[in-house]
């Protein structure tokens, strides 16, 4: 499983570069903050939600410390998405959140 440090996702948002952050965790998390322009699709939805997904992109994983979403990550790998878990979630995460 591919991982990005919560710095290295930062960095690349802020290069304007587009990305597709699915955040896992659960509905009341999210509320308290999340990425910009992250989606949320908690964990257990997953696996009846991947069919909204596209195998042709990447996709950044994040949860709260990086192990719900580690297990998505490898959920969807195993059915051929091009997926990174973001390692420590959003405990480390640093830049703006909305």
């Amino acid at each position: 499983m591919k991982q990005m440090t919560a710095k290295e996702v930062e960095t690349l948002l802020n290069g304007e570069k587009k990305l597709n952050i699915i955040d896992v965790r659960e509905v009341d998390e999210v509320a308290a903050g999340k990425i910009p322009g992250a989606v949320n699709i908690r964990l257990g939805l997953v696996e009846f939600r991947m069919h909204e997904l596209d195998k042709s992109k990447e996709y950044i994983m994040v949860c709260r410390s990086g192990g719900r979403s580690g297990r998505a990550a490898q959920f969807l790998e195993s059915y051929g998405f091009n997926v990174i878990n973001m390692a420590g979630g959003m405990l480390a995460w640093e830049g703006k959140v909305e």
